[in-house]
């Protein structure tokens, strides 16, 4: 079964991952053509050269999830790899030393946005089942590529293929992210809330004529803080995911309307981006939010806020005695003769709602972790090509083991 990785083809993976990133596909709505459909064209039209059943599925205009299926003929479990096509912006051309979008080579790398975050990774999960085709090794089952929009948005590239019911027959998923080839078996939960609070505009130099929502606002921000130490306490340091936290990010007074310094305005709001970890339910958290405004405003009477959770994620946790844990951790094994990491990813993945799903996950591929999103973003050639292999033999492993009964 090791003999697939050597129908790996290091010129195909360079070449794939080159061809992706030069397709530009930031999410920029007021732009023509600022989408992923032009990369999911693409990518669509390369699964089916292969002779994979490709289904190319819009999720909002312009917006397209693209799946195929590389079908044994035979019965048997269903892996599923996931990459996503969007990428972030490019932001400053010039705090780029490479075009961020010409996906050149230099020193063993290939460099532009996406490279690492994720379309190197895209690109080694199709040159993995390409090797697999080449190298007629028997497996049972079906591999099934997901290849969604907005994995750095809303995600809602993923949960449209969940709910068009793509994912109720998956046995288990590997998510193709930048981890370095190191075996992520947890990942953070995430709430994303708006915090409003309520005043009346008044003059700055009578503001007790008004209500102030800004100072209202700084305590409810000190009661969040004091309720991150109190989790931070309760749970210590996650030894894969670090701390939990509640991070205001957002802060804006007035809400609508023009700011100035003599004026009291009569909203304040903060957005708040809350990251969980094993141990922490979202609900109570929820509620212990609402119990520190529902202090405040028992404290003062004209204390009003409101708290909207806009998106929750929830955290995941993959037993190691998963078979999709082993059969990359033995495809690790021979392919390096090294132990595998193990790790947590400090963020959200699409990976996030298949967990949801009942989907067992495990997060890995190419790519330094601190690199996403950043200027000059790179991919090492090497640890993209020890990836495709790793993709391979791990979809071999898993589809040639017994179904469970």
């Amino acid at each position: 079964m090791k003999q697939v990785i050597s129908f790996v083809d290091e010129q195909e993976v360079v070449r794939l991952t080159q061809e992706l990133v030069r397709i530009p596909s930031v999410y920029r709505p007021e732009q023509p053509g600022g989408n992923e459909e032009r990369v999911a064209l693409f990518v669509a039209d390369y699964l089916r050269n292969m002779g994979l059943q490709v289904y190319y599925e819009e999720v909002v205009p312009g917006r397209p999830n693209v799946i195929a299926i590389y079908d044994s003929g035979k019965p048997g479990k269903t892996l599923l790899f996931e990459a996503h096509t969007d990428v972030v912006t490019e932001g400053d051309r010039d705090a780029w030393s490479y075009d961020p979008f010409g996906a050149e080579m230099f020193g063993g790398r290939i460099y532009g946005r996406g490279a690492c975050d994720t379309k190197g990774n895209l690109a080694a999960a199709i040159c993995a089942v390409k090797a697999i085709q080449r190298s007629n090794q028997p497996f049972a089952g079906k591999i099934l590529l997901c290849i969604p929009c907005d994995e750095e948005g809303m995600m809602i590239g993923i949960k449209d293929f969940i709910r068009r019911g793509w994912a109720k027959n998956v046995d288990a998923a590997i998510i193709c992210e930048p981890e370095e080839n190191q075996l992520c078996i947890t990942q953070k939960g995430a709430m994303r809330a708006i915090l409003r609070t309520f005043g009346k505009m008044a003059h700055g130099a009578m503001p007790l004529t008004g209500i102030n929502p800004n100072t209202r606002m700084a305590r409810a921000i000190v009661g969040l803080e004091e309720l991150e130490r109190k989790e931070m306490a309760r749970l210590g340091e996650h030894p894969m995911l670090g701390w939990p936290s509640i991070t205001p990010t957002i802060l804006q007074a007035p809400v609508k309307g023009e700011p100035q310094i003599n004026v009291v305005p009569d909203q304040c709001m903060t957005t708040l981006d809350i990251r969980t970890v094993p141990g922490q339910n979202h609900d109570v958290l929820h509620e212990e939010m609402l119990g520190i405004l529902r202090q405040l405003g028992q404290e003062d009477e004209k204390f009003r806020a409101t708290l909207e959770i806009i998106e929750e994620r929830p955290w995941t946790l993959t037993a190691m005695e998963e078979e999709v844990v082993q059969a990359v951790a033995n495809s690790y094994r021979e392919i390096t003769g090294k132990e595998p990491i193990y790790n947590g990813v400090p963020g959200a993945t699409d990976g996030t709602f298949l967990h949801q799903a009942g989907i067992p996950i495990l997060t890995t591929g190419a790519g330094d972790r601190h690199i996403p999103h950043h200027a000059d973003e790179y991919v090492d050639i090497s640890q993209l090509v020890e990836s495709t292999q790793l993709f391979a033999l791990s979809a071999m492993h898993f589809l040639t083991q017994p179904v469970k009964v």
